[in-house]
């Protein structure tokens, strides 16, 4: 009489088949290679299969083998998605915040608002998502994301916006360009001048426009780059100088010159909500958050002369 299978005995099979060898399969699921030998000669002997051809001392599954494989493996598949259902219930259970932030302020900034309000809130399950602003607004309104950190003002009834790191531009350029001999960089300064720019459809970039229009400057367009990380590279590798918001220039302020930037171009960055949101709790404690983070990294940009030195 055959005898039923037991879990152990599959699990010893798939891991041999998956591993290559009984040693690599055995140390996988943490018993003796002879424990594992002796499983699989069982499941054998139980199904009245020949699972495997004995070669030079190898097990190599059989057309056989291979063919249980194919219907173990679609079981535990299976398995798996019950796993994932059984997480996504206790996430649904938990508290969640889904927060969308735009490239720019992914990293740090980010890092440092979600773990001030971890620290406040155990328990509670945070997803990040780096998209664009556009993506994040669209989010924000079908009520996808809960929170949104971007730089376009949005103009939409239902979302609700403040301005967060609002600080003015700064004019960053390659160390030794001739312009680093100003301490304050002017518009006219930057007229015929190598320049990587922003995506001209950015906000960023119709903000910068609007102030070098207006002093009749035109700077020598080198470069377009559509995120900020790659506009402060280009500026350290000499490609030309740009305006940006102090908070980019991150971890290259070894790599460049960051001079003051006359007259005062404000930029503020936005963080967003939906109106009646369905976690108005969370949201607030979440944006009390990344206000505190805010001003610390306010702080350390006003830093005496920190932000203005070569």
């Amino acid at each position: 009489m055959t005898r039923r299978l037991n879990l152990r005995q599959i699990e010893a099979f798939k891991a041999v088949i998956e591993y290559g060898t009984v040693s690599q399969a055995a140390e996988m699921i943490g018993i003796s290679q002879p424990a594992m030998s002796k499983l699989i000669a069982h499941l054998e002997d139980d199904t009245g299969l020949r699972l495997f051809d004995r070669v030079k001392g190898r097990l190599l599954p059989t057309r056989r083998g291979m063919r249980l494989y194919e219907e173990i493996d679609r079981i535990f598949v299976g398995v798996r998605q019950v796993e994932n259902a059984v997480e996504a219930i206790r996430r649904d259970e938990q508290s969640g915040l889904v927060i969308g932030v735009m490239p720019a302020l992914s990293g740090s900034f980010i890092q440092q608002a979600t773990s001030r309000f971890l620290a406040k809130q155990p328990g509670v399950f945070c997803s990040v998502q780096s998209r664009s602003s556009q993506w994040i607004a669209e989010g924000l309104t079908t009520r996808n994301l809960d929170v949104g950190l971007i730089i376009a003002p949005i103009d939409n009834p239902y979302i609700v916006a403040e301005p967060l790191l609002g600080h003015p531009i700064v004019c960053i350029l390659p160390l030794g360009h001739p312009l680093t001999r100003k301490k304050v960089i002017a518009p006219h300064d930057l007229h015929g001048v190598g320049f990587v720019s922003f995506d001209p459809e950015s906000h960023t970039s119709r903000r910068i426009g609007q102030v070098l229009d207006a002093h009749g400057v035109s700077p020598e367009i080198a470069m377009i780059a559509n995120v900020s990380p790659t506009v402060c590279e280009f500026v350290a590798a000499g490609v030309g100088v740009s305006l940006v918001h102090p908070l980019m220039v991150g971890g290259l302020r070894q790599k460049l010159a960051v001079r003051k930037f006359k007259p005062a171009v404000q930029l503020d960055f936005q963080i967003c909500r939906i109106r009646d949101s369905r976690n108005a709790r969370l949201v607030d404690a979440f944006l009390e958050s990344a206000r505190e983070a805010s001003a610390a990294v306010s702080r350390a940009i006003l830093r005496p002369d920190r932000a203005l030195e070569s």
